[in-house]
C-alpha cells in the first residue's frame, strides 16, 4: 500500500470528534433513562410492599378484634410476628407526637421516632408516604408510613357483630361521654432494608453502563466503517476511472509500451507496440519475450537486466524482407519498495518521421546552398548568353545562303534559349515563393489547367479521366502558383506514359482539416522504391532531356503553402501524387 492509499484511508480526528458529539449524548440519555426507570420501578416495588405490609397488618390487628381484649401487648406480638418476614428493617406504630408506642424491638418502646412534617398531612388522610432513612449501622431504609387505622377495638361495631355471633360476651357498654372519645391518632411506619435492592440497582446500573458504552462503541464504529467503506467506494471508483484513463491513455499514446514482468513475460502491449511491430497482442502476451521478440530487442532487455540502468538505443527492424523501420529503444527496470526488480517496461518510438525531417531539413540546407550558387551564377551565365544568342543570330541571317552554317547558328541560339530557361528556373527555385491568395472555384480551376495540356493529351492519344463534383467549392490559393504545380505534374505524368494511357484527375475538399487535396495518377512505367526519397531533389530526372528542377519547384510551392506533397509509385504500376493544400485564412 502506497502513502496516497493510507493517507486516503486515515480517519479524520474531526469525524472522531463529531460521532462522540452525537452519541455521546444519546447514549447517556438512553441510559440515564434506563436507570431512573430502574429506580422509580425499585421505589414501586417497595412502596407497593410496604402498603401490603401495612394493610396485612390492619387486617391482622381486625381479625385480632375477635379476642375479648386488645391491648399494647398484643399489638406489640403481632408487630414481631410480622417483622420476622424477610427484607424487613423494623415495624413501629407511633403516636403523633412521635413517641413509639410498639415496636417489633421492644426496648425501643417509649423512644422519639422522627416525624416528617408531611405526617400532619399524612394525619387528614390515608395517603401513603415514604422516604430513606439510614439506620445507625449507615444502612439505607426505604421507609413507607401512613396513619395506623386498625378500624377495630370494643366499639366496633363489626367487631361486637361477631363476637356476639360466637357466644361471646361483649364488653360493658359505654357511657354518652365515652363515645365522644376519639382514639388517638396513630402512625405505623414500615421499615425495608435496601441493601439487596442497593446491589441490584448497582448491577442494574453497571449493565446499564455497560449497555451504553456497547451502544457507544458500536455506534462510533458503525460511522467510522460508513466512512471508510464510503471512502473504499470513492478510493474504487476513482482508482477505476484512473485505470479506464491510464488504459486508454496507454493504448493510444503514440510511442509503443510493452511491460514484462519479473521472468521477462510480455504482460500488455499497446495498440503503437502492435503497429511497430506488425503482430497481435494476441500473439505476444503470455509468451516469454525471448521467443516472440526480435533478437536486437530482446538483447537490450538482457542488457538492461544486467546492467539495472535504463538502456536507450537505436536499431533497424526489419520489417519484412528488403524493408525495414528505424527504431528507438528504451528499456527500464520497474522495482519495489524493496529494490527489487518486479518487471520492465519497453518503449518503442518510430523514427521514420524523424528521419524524414532530418532529410527535408537537409534538402532545404541542401536547396538553400544551391539557390545561393544559382542567384551567382544566373547573373554571371546570362550576360555571355546574350552576347551568343546576338552573335549567333546575326551570322544566321548573314549567311542564310549557307544552309550548314545557318543550320549551326540555329543550334546555338536553341541551346542559348534552352540555357536561359535553364538559368531561370534555378532563380526561381533560389527565390523565395511569394503567395498571393485569392478566391478561387476549384471545378472550375481544375478544368482550365487540364486544358493547358489538352493538346499534348491528343498528339499522345491519352485519356483525361476527370472526377466530376457537382457540388460548387471555393477555398482561398495562389491560382498561378498551383497551376504551375499541376502543370508540372501534368507533363511529367504524360511524359511517363506510353500512347493510349489514362491521366486520373481527382479532388476532394476535406471540411475537418479544411483542406483541398488533389490527386494526379498516370498508367506509366511508375517509380522505383529507391528513387522515391530523391525525385524532389534538384538536378535528378530520369528522363533525358529533363532538368530535374520541375518537381523541386512544385515541392517549394506546396511548401509554400504550408501544405504537403505525396508520391505513391511502384515499378511498373504508374505513380500518383496528390498534394494537399490548406485554405488561407489571411494573405501572406
Amino acid at each position: 500500500m502506497n502513502k496516497q492509499d493510507k493517507k486516503s484511508l486515515t480517519i479524520p480526528p474531526f469525524l472522531i470528534l463529531g460521532a462522540i458529539l452525537i452519541f455521546f449524548p444519546i447514549v447517556f440519555f438512553i441510559t440515564y433513562q434506563n436507570i431512573d426507570k430502574q429506580r422509580e420501578y425499585t421505589q414501586t416495588l417497595l412502596l407497593e410492599k410496604g402498603a401490603a405490609l401495612i394493610r396485612s397488618f390492619e387486617a391482622g390487628t381486625r381479625a385480632g378484634m375477635r379476642g375479648r381484649f386488645w391491648g399494647n401487648r398484643r399489638l406489640q406480638q403481632l408487630l414481631e410476628e410480622t417483622a420476622r418476614q424477610p427484607d424487613i428493617a423494623y415495624l413501629i406504630v407511633t403516636e403523633a407526637n412521635g413517641l413509639i408506642t410498639a415496636h417489633d424491638s421492644i426496648e425501643n418502646i417509649g423512644q422519639p421516632h422522627s416525624i416528617d412534617p408531611g405526617l400532619l398531612k399524612a394525619s387528614e388522610s390515608d395517603e401513603l408516604f415514604w422516604r430513606i432513612v439510614e439506620t445507625e449501622n449507615n444502612l439505607r431504609t426505604f421507609e413507607v408510613f401512613k396513619q395506623f387505622k386498625p378500624s377495630g377495638g370494643p366499639g366496633n361495631p363489626r367487631a361486637m357483630g361477631m363476637m356476639k355471633r360466637f357466644g361471646m360476651p361483649g364488653p360493658p357498654p359505654l357511657g354518652p361521654r365515652a363515645l365522644e372519645i376519639k382514639p388517638p391518632t396513630q402512625f405505623i411506619f414500615v421499615g425495608l432494608e435496601m441493601q439487596s435492592l442497593d446491589e441490584a440497582g448497582t448491577a442494574t446500573l453497571i449493565n446499564s453502563v455497560i449497555t451504553g458504552s456497547i451502544l457507544f462503541v458500536t455506534g462510533l464504529t458503525g460511522v467510522i466503517l460508513l466512512f471508510l467503506f464510503q471512502n473504499y467506494q470513492s478510493a474504487k471508483t476513482s482508482l477505476s476511472r484512473i485505470k479506464a484513463f491510464s488504459d486508454n491513455l496507454v493504448d493510444n499514446m503514440p510511442i509503443g509500451l510493452i511491460s514484462l514482468d519479473a521472468e521477462q513475460t510480455i504482460t500488455s502491449i499497446n495498440t503503437t507496440a502492435e503497429m511497430v511491430l506488425s503482430k497481435p497482442a494476441l500473439n505476444l502476451v503470455g509468451h516469454s519475450s525471448a521467443k516472440v521478440l526480435p533478437s536486437d530487442l530482446q538483447s537490450l532487455v538482457e542488457k538492461s537486466d544486467k546492467l539495472g540502468r535504463i538502456i536507450g538505443e537505436e536499431i533497424e527492424y526489419e520489417i519484412s524482407e528488403g524493408k525495414s523501420l528505424p527504431l528507438e529503444i528504451s528499456i527500464s527496470q520497474i522495482k519495489g519498495d524493496q529494490e527489487e526488480v518486479m518487471g520492465y517496461a519497453v518503449l518503442l518510438k518510430d523514427l521514420s518521421e524523424i528521419h524524414h525531417l532530418r532529410k527535408e531539413i537537409a534538402r532545404s540546407q541542401k536547396l538553400a546552398s544551391i539557390g545561393r550558387l544559382a542567384a551567382g551564377v544566373a547573373h554571371e551565365i546570362r550576360n555571355p548568353l546574350s552576347s551568343i544568342k546576338g552573335f549567333a543570330t546575326y551570322f544566321r541571317d548573314r549567311y542564310k545562303e549557307m544552309e550548314k552554317d545557318r543550320q549551326t547558328a540555329n543550334v546555338m541560339i536553341n541551346e542559348v534559349d534552352r540555357l536561359d530557361r535553364v538559368v531561370g528556373q534555378l532563380l526561381e527555385l533560389a527565390r523565395p515563393v511569394r503567395i498571393i491568395p485569392q478566391p478561387t472555384n476549384i471545378s472550375s480551376f481544375i478544368k482550365e489547367t487540364t486544358n493547358l495540356v489538352s493538346q499534348q493529351l491528343k498528339d499522345k492519344d491519352i485519356e483525361l479521366e476527370l472526377a466530376v463534383h457537382n457540388q460548387p467549392c471555393t477555398v482561398k490559393i495562389d491560382k498561378d502558383k498551383i497551376s504551375q504545380v499541376l502543370l508540372n505534374l501534368y507533363l511529367n505524368a504524360i511524359d511517363a506514359m506510353e500512347p493510349n494511357g489514362i491521366l486520373k484527375l481527382d479532388y476532394w475538399y476535406h471540411t475537418e482539416s479544411d483542406t483541398l487535396n488533389i490527386s494526379v495518377s498516370d498508367t506509366g512505367k511508375g517509380i522505383d522504391q529507391k528513387d522515391l526519397t530523391k525525385i524532389f531533389d534538384p538536378y535528378y530526372t530520369t528522363k533525358p532531356t529533363g532538368t530535374g528542377l520541375g518537381l523541386a519547384i512544385v515541392h517549394n510551392i506546396v511548401e509554400a503553402h504550408h501544405g504537403k506533397i505525396s508520391v505513391s509509385s511502384a515499378a511498373g504500376n504508374g505513380t500518383t501524387i496528390t498534394i494537399a493544400i490548406p485554405n488561407i485564412k489571411q494573405e501572406t
